[in-house]
């Protein structure tokens, strides 16, 4: 009889319990940050409805759902009425709408996960992987938008980074850019997934990409054209700035916001996302995180669920980013059937483990055994003495080991 598999099944893992220690020890720091800003603990089902997840992610999102078959005796047919949740803003939003009197006026809650994704899997992409969200519903004011920046940055910072900075741009400045480069109403999505992809394709990339979305080739060229004006622009701010990091970010900043200016003219969807920006940028230097935050028009974020600005952590030498997020005020309003402003961030902790082990920014305490003491069995007629030793050691507080035989 041939053996059963013993490896996990695609795109999971095992965790071992020093995985497991260095994933406690970062999920404790993550709570502990979040609840000091006030927000609150929150748990949903793997398991949601697929009509509450379907046309909520785009269409490629919408590919990536881990889609649950019907089982049991009693069920009709094999047909998909369930699936695994593919993040925790969906389920949030489902919440807010069932739970809505029972919830404050402005909801503060934080929620660390599991989710699933129908991907193939690949190094440092899973099927299942945590994420760890922190969300505020009920409010517009953009110091929302600078409390969870700066909740993520504490969080970051507690665990030993440094290098990092939170892009920030706003759905609002992409829609003027678009709408003034001319690309097509009906476009505006594909548009923006292509867009998204700007620092890991490249230009060509993207410019193919376009062209297979059906943008025209001309609001394709001028699109591109004012990215590559604007990384030169930052490249003369930082220059002009000197050395001092802060100054410098400032100096780069206000450039970026002259010219998206310049470029959206009197579009007033692009005009009034400039000024959110503007907003955020003033209470970030209010909050002590304005050296942290760098406006990026090329930053689109790919979900087709945000609707004013988004933020994105990314690290100096790293592909990738540790965490996003962003506005989204109409997602509860699709189940509530009423206008909930809703923003929030999620910080993706696999890749911080990865980076945090690779950079050996662990204590060095957490490799080490659980156990502060090992009691020994060192024959048969010791083991009740062994035993009430354990219990005695435990009852003081310490952490004991029992090993069970006596060995020779």
């Amino acid at each position: 009889m041939p053996s059963a598999k013993t490896q996990p099944a695609r795109g999971m893992r095992d965790f071992l319990p020093e995985d497991v220690r260095k994933r406690d020890y970062v999920i404790g720091v993550i709570k502990e940050v979040y609840e000091r800003y006030g927000f609150e603990p929150l748990e949903t089902p793997a398991a949601e409805n697929i009509e509450t997840l379907m046309g909520k992610y785009g269409e490629e999102g919408n590919q990536l759902i881990f889609k649950i078959l019907k089982r049991g005796v009693h069920e009709g047919s094999g047909e998909a009425d369930l699936a695994l949740r593919y993040d925790l803003t969906v389920p949030l939003a489902r919440v807010v709408a069932e739970y809505r009197d029972k919830l404050p006026k402005f909801f503060k809650r934080y929620q660390i996960q599991p989710v699933w994704r129908a991907d193939r899997p690949a190094r440092g992409r899973f099927r299942e992987f945590y994420q760890c969200d922190v969300d505020v519903l009920g409010s517009r004011s953009m110091v929302v938008e600078t409390e969870i920046c700066a909740a993520a940055s504490e969080v970051l910072t507690t665990l030993g980074f440094d290098d990092f900075k939170i892009r920030l741009n706003h759905r609002k400045v992409l829609t003027g850019i678009l709408g003034v480069a001319g690309v097509a109403l009906e476009k505006h999505d594909g548009a923006l997934i292509a867009l998204d992809k700007l620092d890991k394709i490249g230009r060509d990339g993207v410019a193919n990409e376009f062209n297979d979305r059906g943008i025209a080739a001309a609001a394709g060229t001028r699109l591109l054209d004012f990215f590559t004006e604007l990384t030169s622009l930052e490249h003369a701010a930082e220059i002009a700035a000197g050395e001092d990091p802060p100054q410098k970010q400032e100096a780069l900043n206000k450039a970026v916001l002259g010219r998206i200016v310049e470029f959206v003219g009197d579009n007033e969807m692009g005009s009034r996302g400039v000024d959110e920006l503007q907003s955020i940028l003033d209470y970030a230097r209010a909050a002590g995180i304005a050296k942290r935050v760098r406006i990026d028009p090329s930053l689109a974020r790919g979900l087709s669920y945000y609707t004013g600005a988004i933020m994105e952590i990314s690290v100096r030498d790293l592909a990738g980013s540790l965490g996003g997020g962003g506005r989204y005020d109409n997602l509860v309003g699709m189940f509530a059937g009423q206008d909930i402003p809703a923003c929030g961030f999620s910080l993706g902790l696999e890749r911080i483990l990865v980076v945090m082990s690779e950079r050996s920014m662990f204590p060095s305490q957490l490799g080490s055994s659980s156990a502060d003491v090992m009691v020994a069995i060192w024959n048969e007629d010791a083991v009740s003495d062994s035993l009430n030793l354990a219990q005695e050691l435990r009852r003081a507080g310490l952490r004991v080991d029992l090993y069970p035989e006596a060995d020779k």
